[in-house]
């Protein structure tokens, strides 16, 4: 028994995580197969003949990695239980798998062990002694934002459109987990195209997946500082200041290139053209809702939402996409070298070297593996490359809008969808770090020498 025992010691040692990235991927997948499990149960669908194993499969990935991609009909082909299931995914996903297990182990036991703590305190970028507190501001952000979206819209639902108290109340809950945690599942087959021109349910939506975009270190900061604006942290500043101009920038481009289309824009009267290109805007950076057919827009309308999905939202959020910050960092370090600077300042503050290499970094692997993707389903499918790329850069940077081609990609290109949303959620950083099983400090360097450039 002693031999055996030392064995299992020495298999857990060998092949343990050993770094907190890997712990946090470890801990997406386990919750990605418990949701295929559940999913696969007879009773998770409405007809009770079950799902499949890629059915299954592909739905608890988008859950987990809050994406909204589906191949099947979610109101029609899932039943109550399956649903449920789905929504459960999508509040562990959203708040974090490690975050979400440290967080039960706070509430219960009352205290962290060392791995929880590091794990959590990876995940969602906070300080190492903060863990608790963020963990609990965490919820309690979660908490009341869903519930208050879940309110307005129960009440829009029964008083605007005669839904039973009991139904009203489920929509509002699933549609407010779903938008703060910027999923994209909805209840209905044509997602919310029936809510269009309906402000009351399309700004509440719009409000909640902009806070749950904009990530708790900001909103944390926010909570503190919201009336000093100057002591707002770099990153603060940069989640902001990008966040306003992608907003209103995404929502003129739309409108405007859609103005006239009449299977979008077109057909509604103008404040509602208004409302719908700024809910799109607002949908495209990070969540998978839709008022208006995306099959049905304009393919340049396609391409600048490819840009808006790609750029996405704020850190240590819900938000997909590499992260305004990245973009912004990428931004400035061009400038700089424009400019003939030395040194990457913003907002007064001087940009640390290691983050240029950071954002190079991440910005060139997520390129690599959308345009891997795109190609392979090119491939394989006969749809063409603006359907494709934006099936691809919706996935990766878990959005969860399409075009209409998800069900219809063969399963070998849905395994690849999978991926995406997986790597996507996880961050490509995240998940090399996590591969790596040592790091490995350099202890000498070479002689520098430039290469010509351009």
């Amino acid at each position: 028994m002693r031999a055996l025992a030392a064995g299992f010691a020495r298999f857990f040692r060998t092949f343990a995580p050993r770094h907190p990235a890997q712990v946090i991927v470890l801990g997406f997948a386990g919750a990605v197969a418990a949701g295929t499990g559940l999913l696969l149960l007879p009773v998770a669908t409405s007809s009770g003949g079950g799902a499949s194993l890629l059915e299954a499969l592909f739905t608890a990935t988008s859950a987990v990695c809050v994406t909204g991609l589906i191949t099947v009909d979610t109101p029609v082909f899932w039943s109550g239980f399956g649903q449920v299931v789905i929504l459960v995914l999508i509040q562990i996903g959203g708040f974090g798998v490690m975050s979400f297990g440290t967080l039960l182990g706070v509430l219960t036991a009352r205290r962290l062990g060392l791995r929880s703590r590091i794990s959590a305190a990876a995940e969602t970028k906070s300080g190492f002694g903060d863990v608790r507190r963020v963990l609990i501001g965490v919820l309690l952000i979660s908490l009341v934002v869903e519930a208050a979206l879940a309110l307005i819209l129960a009440i829009r639902f029964m008083a605007g459109y005669g839904y039973p108290p009991g139904e009203a109340v489920w929509h509002g809950v699933f549609h407010s987990i779903s938008s703060f945690n910027n999923a994209g599942f909805a209840l209905y087959s044509d997602n919310l195209i029936g809510f269009v021109g309906d402000p009351w349910i399309c700004l509440p939506i719009a409000a909640a997946v902009i806070i749950g975009g904009l990530g708790f270190p900001v909103l944390f900061e926010l909570g503190r500082q919201y009336r000093r604006p100057i002591h707002w942290s770099m990153n603060t500043k940069l989640v902001i200041v990008g966040s306003a101009i992608l907003l209103a920038g995404g929502a003129v481009f739309l409108t405007v290139v859609e103005w006239t289309n009449p299977a979008t824009l077109g057909g509604l009267h103008p404040a509602e053209r208004v409302l719908a290109g700024f809910f799109q805007s607002v949908i495209t950076r990070t969540a998978g809702f839709n008022s208006i057919d995306i099959a049905q827009m304009n393919p340049v309308s396609w391409l600048g939402m490819d840009i808006l999905m790609f750029i996405g939202g704020g850190p240590a959020g819900t938000a997909g996409g590499l992260k305004i910050t990245t973009f912004a960092v990428l931004f400035f370090i061009l400038s700089t070298e424009l400019q003939g600077g030395t040194a990457v300042n913003i907002f007064g503050k001087r940009l640390s070297r290691a983050v240029h290499r950071q954002a190079i970094t991440v910005v060139l692997l997520a390129i690599a593996l959308v345009t891997g993707s795109t190609m392979f389903l090119m491939l394989i499918t006969d749809f063409g490359q603006e359907r494709i790329l934006f099936e691809v850069i919706s996935a990766f940077a878990t959005v969860g809008l399409s075009t209409g081609i998800t069900a219809a990609i063969p399963p070998q290109g849905q395994l690849v969808l999978i991926l995406l949303m997986f790597v996507g959620r996880l961050g490509p950083v995240t998940l090399g770090a996590a591969l790596a099983l040592r790091e490995r400090p350099m202890l000498y360097e070479y002689p520098k020498e430039r290469p010509l450039i351009g």
